[in-house]
């Protein structure tokens, strides 16, 4: 296992190497068409430890309505995948910031679900 596959695995606690690429979760996802990478070639990304699709879009856009996780064959949770893969970047790019620090100008670039997660992250 790559470095970003076990950690994504450690936080999320899903098997990213049971995912056989069948595409059914990306076939179900509402916001597929508006996404960089499809959910499926994100796990892949991770699986081949391709540290680019911590970049991508696709991790902000996904909804966590759970479709694709309803839907997988192997009972793969794709939106707890997408949580890790949020934690990582909040992680590495805005650790131990505080929400009130950020600048109107970043407030205004990153993404909502990012300001959310760290605000979540911060009050608990």
């Amino acid at each position: 296992k790559g470095e970003l596959a076990k950690e994504v695995e450690d936080l999320c606690g899903e098997n990213l190497f049971g995912c056989y690429q069948c595409g059914t979760c990306s076939a179900g996802c509402p916001f597929v068409d508006d996404m960089d990478l499809a959910p499926d070639e994100v796990i892949r990304y991770v699986v081949l430890d391709r540290s680019e699709v911590l970049s991508s879009k696709t991790i902000w856009l996904c909804a966590s309505c759970f479709t694709c996780a309803e839907r997988c064959p192997r009972d793969i949770n794709i939106t707890k995948i997408m949580e890790a893969l949020r934690q990582i970047i909040l992680r590495k790019k805005i650790d131990e910031s505080n929400p009130i620090k950020i600048s109107k100008k970043e407030r205004e670039t990153v993404p909502q679900l990012a300001l959310v997660s760290l605000f979540r992250k911060n009050v608990g």
